[in-house]
């Protein structure tokens, strides 16, 4: 993917994914900018504007091909190979994670769940026993694990993200309460519930 794309319009195209898996659902073979945008309430402008940083996809007339947008849009995001993705952490937020087995359907699968707890010692959820924390190097090196989720204390997830680094682990959703650390080759997306939250109350105050 293009380096000199936005963050902004990076953080849209998975919505666009969303609503264009919807109208496939519903058997809709195309949609022009304008439909896509009344149903989005993002402008016809901004939808073409985003499109044109990867090629567009649209034609003059017909609009956009419903199907051949959603599979572009799909490659765009790195959806055509299943990631494998192991969980730090089976508290209330990260058992609910990973009971959340089908992603919505995307390829994302579940492989490995570790707490620190020993009570939690075999546990299956979502389907996979949880092993303990200690277990986690040797279940790395034999299995690929492309996505590393961190729902842990942050005292703890920055030296458990370290030693994932260490083991090849190159991306990380990250929903500790610390910003990680890591090498610039190191993909991380944080997701702090928080700060959300707190997005949602100054928008309340101004109104």
């Amino acid at each position: 993917m293009e380096n000199n794309i936005s963050q902004a319009v990076i953080r849209r195209m998975p919505r666009y994914y969303r609503y264009l898996g919807e109208l496939l659902e519903n058997g809709v073979e195309r949609i022009s900018s304008k439909e896509l945008s009344e149903r989005m309430q993002v402008t016809a402008s901004q939808i073409r504007q985003d499109l044109n940083n990867f090629g567009g996809f649209g034609q003059q007339g017909y609009g956009y091909n419903v199907e051949f947008l959603y599979e572009e849009i799909g490659r765009i995001l790195g959806l055509t190979r299943v990631h494998n993705v192991a969980l730090f952490g089976v508290g209330n937020l990260g058992a609910a994670i990973a009971n959340y087995v089908n992603f919505e359907k995307l390829p994302f699968r579940m492989i490995g769940l570790f707490d620190v707890d020993q009570k939690k010692k075999d546990r299956i959820v979502g389907g996979i026993p949880v092993m303990m924390i200690d277990e986690f190097e040797d279940f790395i090196k034999e299995h690929r694990v492309d996505i590393a989720v961190l729902t842990l204390p942050k005292d703890a997830a920055m030296p458990v993200a370290e030693r994932l680094v260490s083991l090849g682990v190159r991306a990380f959703w990250n929903f500790a309460h610390v910003d990680l650390m890591v090498p610039d080759d190191v993909v991380v997306e944080n997701v702090h519930l928080s700060d959300s939250l707190m997005q949602l109350s100054y928008n309340m105050s101004g109104r």
